[in-house]
């Protein structure tokens, strides 16, 4: 936004103020407006147009001309023009979390320098602990997030097959988005964002704070480098020193993949806050990190058009994946996590839009594995899910450990990305909501999550109860009621003397009511001939089928 554009759009050449002043008054109340609105859409926006007024320029580091050209340099979002920049198109960000320690370089600060442990520096030439693809899709409205787990076994130009984390340090962003970019069957990427662990701390507390359910208890020590983990199980309002622990904490049965399943529950939350009004008072100490703190070939007004994006969409369009693989076993002398190429060329197609070179498609399979986790610890609510989808045909079903936190509506999630067999759940079961994420049962492809909601899900419905029947086998139906008394029928007459009502069945004496009747007419027999069998009522379509099998019942 050039100083020239604005004076021209709001100049009046009638106007009585001196230029150089009424420009500025116009140019004061542009900004003002602005703001406004970037408060409407989202507080993080509002910190972005904050860097574009302040001018400050985000990338810290300068790419040479090969390593640039790793990136897609076309547009992705429209100018700033006092209205704020949107997308033009979808694009891929490769976000890396970084931790360096002082010895993990050769000029540590000096006040890293002789603590007698190894100290955590703001430097970005690290390991990356995180590894984040983000593709932001305004054609259909979706914000999709692919975690990497920082031990998946890939191949780095130079180093040979290692673990992919060793990408940054080795090359920096452009090596670490080249890298990912090959394991993923040649989804291009970009723009990058790199951010070290004293970021991430500095700008949960811009933020102030996230607030999230710890699932476990968490309790680690690390003397060598002052790393002190200590959460206790349940929901709690995280400082940003906390929510570095939450983010770090990998020392469970899962190991790093069980971080990554905490990390992508931490940036759902993390959404969530940077959404609230409160955030907007905040927008200084946000300005601050950002600034000091974010590695990034992004330009300030795509960053704003990024930011403004991810506060409009809905919740169920966040989804998030985890990069298919499997646990290494005794085969390797290190630990780490295999990609399933097949799976992964799979999931790039649905997500990202990459047709992969001599990929096949695997056969459409309708079976399906799904595990329940009860948050709900109430008795017989998890056998009355396995009886219904089990009378929806759904056979491959187990029980995980109960989920502790208690939720109000029952999540349905896609943890291998397939919404659209969840949704199919979702319908068979009349409740819940669909989440495309990995925080799942990993060895599931749906995992159902029970909330309160389960408890007032109605019984499945049963087959009709068929109508009593004599002997013959035919259904008995209901006689037909007297007509209520009335002027005309006085409940002091015997009811052998009332007229009979078109509906009535049985034969009346025409003398009783001689007086009452229009002119004679042919008498109406008492009784059908002997010889005449008496009509059979036909049963209705439900008692035709009453042989037919009742539904189940939940026990």
């Amino acid at each position: 936004m050039s100083t020239t554009n604005s004076r021209s759009s709001f100049s009046s050449p009638s106007a009585s103020p001196p230029r150089s002043s009424r420009s500025r008054k116009w140019r004061w109340l542009g900004l003002g407006l602005g703001l406004c609105g970037v408060a409407a859409l989202s507080a993080s926006a509002g910190a972005l147009l904050a860097v574009a007024i302040a001018g400050t320029p985000l990338m810290q580091t300068e790419l040479t001309a090969e390593e640039s050209e790793v990136f897609n340099k076309k547009d992705i979002s429209t100018g700033m023009n006092f209205r704020l920049p949107q997308l033009t198109r979808p694009v891929n960000i490769l976000v890396l979390g970084v931790k360096v320690l002082a010895t993990d370089v050769d000029d540590p600060p000096p006040e890293a320098q002789g603590l007698g442990y190894h100290a955590t520096i703001n430097s970005l030439k690290g390991l990356t602990d995180s590894m984040l693809l983000l593709r932001f899709n305004p054609a259909n409205q979706q914000l999709v997030v692919l975690s990497v787990p920082r031990d998946t076994r890939t191949y780095i130009d130079g180093a040979g097959v290692t673990k992919i984390n060793e990408a940054n340090v080795l090359g920096g962003p452009a090596l670490a988005a080249r890298s990912t970019s090959d394991l993923l069957g040649g989804v291009g990427i970009d723009r990058y964002v790199r951010i070290n662990v004293l970021g991430v701390e500095k700008l949960i507390d811009a933020l102030g704070g996230i607030t999230v359910y710890v699932p476990q208890d968490m309790k680690y020590q690390d003397d060598s480098q002052h790393l002190y983990i200590n959460l206790k199980q349940g929901e709690q309002h995280l400082n940003g020193a906390q929510a570095v622990q939450f983010l770090r904490f990998r020392y469970d049965a899962y190991g790093d993949i069980g971080r990554v399943q905490r990390q992508q529950m931490f940036l759902r939350a993390m959404r969530e806050q940077a959404l609230k009004p409160s955030t907007l008072a905040r927008l200084p100490q946000i300005l601050s990190v950002v600034q000091s703190n974010l590695d990034t070939n992004l330009s300030v007004e795509e960053l704003i058009a990024l930011a403004g994006f991810a506060s409009q969409i809905d919740r169920s369009n966040m989804q998030m994946l985890m990069l298919p693989g499997s646990f290494s076993g005794s085969e390797f002398a290190a630990s780490y996590w295999l990609p399933n190429q097949a799976q992964i060329e799979s999931m790039v197609r649905q997500y990202f839009g990459v047709a992969v070179a001599n990929f096949a498609p695997p056969e459409a399979s309708d079976h399906l594995t799904i595990a329940i986790q009860d948050s709900t610890n109430e008795a017989g609510v998890v056998e009355k899910l396995i009886n219904s989808l089990g009378s929806q045909g759904y056979g491959d079903i187990f029980v995980d450990q109960p989920w502790a936190e208690p939720l109000a509506v029952t999540r349905i999630i896609a943890q291998q990305g397939d919404a659209d067999k969840a949704h199919a759940i979702q319908q068979s079961l009349g409740y819940g909501e669909v989440l495309v994420e990995s925080t799942g049962s990993l060895d599931s492809d749906i995992t159902i999550r029970l909330g309160n909601d389960a408890l007032a899900a109605t019984e499945p419905p049963t087959a009709p109860v068929p109508a009593p029947a004599n002997e013959l086998g035919i259904p008995e139906l209901e006689p037909t009621p007297l007509p209520a008394s009335s002027p005309e029928t006085p409940a002091a007459f015997d009811e052998a003397t009332i007229a009979p009502s078109p509906a009535s069945a049985g034969p009346v004496p025409i003398d009783a009511v001689e007086s009452t009747l229009p002119p004679p007419q042919p008498a109406v027999p008492e009784s059908p001939a002997a010889d005449s069998p008496a009509p059979i009522p036909t049963a209705s379509p439900e008692l035709q089928s009453s042989e037919s099998e009742p539904l189940p019942m939940a026990q």
